[in-house]
């Protein structure tokens, strides 16, 4: 089947939403008049961090950061706080802004002395109890990378899989905050396993994707109930599709199976988010044209999308 879309319009809050104008207080946040509860963050090609609340308009996003470089924005379980990577030449750092705007906190960044030579951070989440945060980093350009965990405030470094012999991309929270899982394999560009690893550090334990899935693209991430997983599954052709499965914080119960009906290799699903346990956002391209947010439900059978937000990139759903 080639699948069906559908387009999902936004409801506009008249003289509050797409009424501010950013504010550059000198480390890249806004003025503080946002108006968010529950919905996407997301990057533009400006690299700026950008959110649509539920009852707002997608066609009119909010801007929170000025500064540009932003990658993979996560949203707090409270969400008060977006954390995000923010990427200046050859220095990477772990930042936060407030869902309302305000000005942008830097937590960690390259070669500070509580990580020694750390660089390269990749896919920072919070913690379900909003203490922590964990992420994915290199100990220098071009190693294998490790997971590590800071207090919100940037203190307290730990390396979570250290001398672990593979790497570590993106992580995701079981609802207990006791269990992260996050691709793992030889490279970044080889990510053919699943890592389950204690949060609080430990060995971690590893399974396969089964035969349709070579290698995850970016993410796996766990639903709200703690009952399914979510990745971006790159296939032989090239082309990758967003596939869920059951799971337990000790591996996978089952086979993988495709969210969406789509087959030609055109189209490209990547970066799933979950926004309830039965439904999923992520970013769809067909052909090479913009890449948009989508929903689908989750279920049993293929399933068919519904536009969410046009022109975004990195999706994050939250709170959930």
């Amino acid at each position: 089947m080639m699948g069906m879309r559908r387009w999902l319009g936004g409801v506009v809050a008249v003289g509050v939403l797409g009424a501010c104008e950013p504010t550059d207080f000198g480390g890249g946040g806004t003025t503080g008049d946002v108006l968010f509860d529950r919905g996407f963050a997301f990057v533009r090609d400006d690299r700026n961090i950008y959110v649509v609340d539920d009852d707002g308009d997608p066609n009119s996003p909010q801007r929170l950061t000025t500064a540009g470089g932003a990658y993979t924005p996560s949203i707090s379980k409270n969400g008060n706080s977006i954390v995000f990577v923010q990427r200046s030449g050859n220095t990477y750092s772990l930042q936060t802004v407030p869902t309302t705007g305000g000005p942008v906190a830097t937590l960690l960044s390259t070669n500070d002395a509580a990580c020694g030579s750390c660089t390269n951070f990749r896919g920072p989440t919070f913690s379900p109890d909003g203490r922590f945060i964990v992420f994915a980093f290199e100990r220098t350009s071009g190693a294998l990378s490790s997971l590590a965990r800071i207090a919100v405030d940037g203190s307290g470094f730990v390396e979570l899989t250290p001398n672990a012999g593979i790497g570590f991309g993106a992580p995701s929270f079981f609802p207990s905050g006791n269990t992260v899982v996050a691709p793992a394999g030889s490279s970044a560009s080889f990510y053919n396993q699943l890592a389950f690893v204690p949060a609080g550090g430990g060995s971690a334990s590893f399974v396969t994707l089964g035969n349709e899935v070579l290698a995850v693209a970016n993410r796996a991430v766990v639903s709200p109930d703690g009952r399914q997983v979510a990745l971006d599954g790159r296939l032989s052709n090239g082309s990758t599709r967003i596939f869920v499965g059951n799971v337990t914080a000790n591996g996978l119960g089952g086979a993988l199976r495709r969210l969406t009906d789509y087959t030609a290799s055109t189209v490209e699903e990547s970066f799933p988010s979950w926004t309830s346990s039965t439904e999923l956002g992520f970013l769809f391209n067909d052909s090479g044209g913009d890449p948009s947010i989508y929903r689908a439900p989750v279920s049993s059978v293929a399933s068919s999308v519904t536009l969410a937000v046009p022109a975004a990139n990195e999706p994050f759903y939250g709170p959930n």
